[in-house]
């Protein structure tokens, strides 16, 4: 069985130098892995759009590539002191530029908006964390910090994360973030180094990441479209993946593929687990890659 962790880890990282573009570069690479992550039940990937017929894996590699520009905006924001006394503030203009930036992009279609918001802040916590403390749980941390800070700018209502709050109560991705993001230091990051401690490939040990969090995450991507209903079966069938030993085994992949069934028959997929599986990798490569900004690292930006 691949037992899901049960307490915090602290994360350790080694010495390396870390840019604002190479930050930038990693929350991009971030978005394509997990695009290309394949099979993802319910999802886009490299099979198919899964339950998503509007999009497909090249509109993913698109919308990722065209966000470059948020993520450095980003970065660039966090390392100015000058900004920081408005930073919940102008983060949220520079994140509802991505949005309109993915839209052109895409066409139209909300791609990774949940992703902005996710990577976003996290971007923003390393870089605010040039002190060397910038491990996986410090950034969240400081991300959480910034994400409790007021947007006077931003509406939530009208929104799918809005509309399940109201009728379900779930905090979904905003209180993911606001609570410092448990479920990337407890669950994703844990099973991510647990799945290749134990041999799994790279793919197996991301695939056994976003079931983990399938498995205890209240999706509101699940439930917006179905319900609590639809949240209880995908959780469910993700705990028989991890019963099953995870997809290393077979039959842990027949759970797998017995999951997506499900989800495609319901219609249902879990975009909130797979915007943090993006969020998991860009703090495993922080985590390797972390060294504490200079100022001529990060051009005019630092202090």
């Amino acid at each position: 069985m691949l037992a899901l962790p049960k307490s915090r880890k602290e994360w350790t990282t080694h010495e390396r130098k870390l840019s604002a573009a190479a930050l930038a570069d990693a929350a991009v690479q971030a978005l394509i892995q997990e695009a290309e992550l394949t099979p993802k039940p319910g999802l886009v990937d490299g099979r198919g759009p899964g339950i998503h017929k509007d999009m497909d894996l090249a509109m993913l590699h698109e919308s990722a590539l065209a966000l470059r520009g948020t993520f450095l905006d980003t970065v660039e924001l966090a390392c100015s002191p000058a900004s920081r006394k408005d930073l919940r503030a102008a983060l949220g203009v520079i994140g509802r530029a991505g949005e309109q930036t993915m839209l052109l992009a895409t066409r139209g279609i909300n791609t990774h908006r949940g992703a902005i918001w996710t990577l976003g802040l996290l971007c923003a916590g390393a870089a605010i964390l040039r002190d060397g403390s910038g491990c996986a749980a410090a950034v969240c941390a400081q991300a959480g910090r910034i994400a409790q800070l007021p947007d006077p700018y931003a509406s939530r209502l009208g929104s799918h994360g809005w509309s399940v709050r109201c009728r379900y109560g779930s905090r979904g991705a905003r209180g993911e973030a606001e609570d410092g993001f448990p479920h990337l230091i407890d669950v994703a990051l844990p099973i991510l180094h647990q799945s290749r401690r134990e041999g799994a490939t790279e793919d197996q040990a991301r695939l056994n990441t976003l079931i983990a969090l399938i498995a205890v995450l209240e999706d509101t991507c699940l439930l917006y479209r179905a319900g609590t209903a639809g949240l209880t079966a995908a959780q469910s069938g993700a705990r028989k993946v991890l019963d099953c030993g995870g997809v290393t085994t077979p039959s842990g992949r027949c759970a797998l593929m017995d999951l997506d069934r499900c989800l495609l028959r319901l219609g249902i997929s879990p975009g909130g687990s797979a915007d943090l599986l993006a969020g998991a990798l860009l703090l495993d490569w922080i985590d390797k890659e972390f060294q504490p900004f200079r100022g001529d690292e990060i051009g005019n930006f630092g202090f």
